[in-house]
């Protein structure tokens, strides 16, 4: 199945989509963008030149993929997500370098969270809705509020551990709650 690029979509020929991909109304892509297989890109979406995206995302409406931003597979991607890639912005400096942001396997990201550049987002983890990311959060990490810090960790489907000490991971037995088959 090829992908579906809606009229009003503009997608940069340079770029790479994969097959089953869905990109939607006044949604951007510029060249060099990588899009993986079965991606669903909301309207009103930009995604910068050279950004990547895995497999199976899921990217609502209103988000910006900056330069430097990188999606892995599985991810879900909340409306009005913002992302950013300067972390000394300037009007007027030339000189300014990317900071990248990489955000790992299976990570959710709540509508209007902030991520704040340089940082990584691990495999399952959790932000919630508005939070304002500033630090690394590690695997299966929920985490909320401005600044986001962890209160929960999260398994693989999304269920709260409801772990009393946040200071200390758990089990990776207790992470994988998936079904088998």
């Amino acid at each position: 199945m090829s992908a579906y690029i809606h009229p009003t979509a503009e997608v940069s020929p340079q770029s790479s989509i994969g097959e089953g991909t869905s990109i939607w109304n006044w949604t951007k892509v510029r060249e060099g963008a990588e899009i993986g297989v079965n991606v669903n890109i909301g309207q009103c979406v930009y995604i910068d030149f050279n950004t990547e995206v895995g497999d199976r995302t899921k990217i609502q409406n209103g988000v910006s993929l900056y330069h430097g931003v990188t999606i892995g597979s599985d991810v879900f991607v909340g409306p009005n997500v913002t992302f950013t890639n300067d972390l000394i912005p300037r009007a007027h400096n030339n000189d300014w370098v990317v900071s990248k942001t990489n955000v790992e396997d299976g990570a959710s990201i709540g509508a209007n969270a902030t991520i704040v550049c340089g940082i990584n987002l691990g495999r399952h983890c959790m932000v919630a809705a508005g939070a304002v990311v500033t630090k690394n959060v590690p695997a299966h990490a929920l985490v909320a509020g401005c600044p986001a810090r962890i209160v929960d960790y999260v398994t693989i489907t999304g269920k709260r551990l409801c772990v009393e000490d946040v200071t200390s991971p758990p089990e990776s037995h207790q992470l994988d709650d998936k079904e088998v088959g």
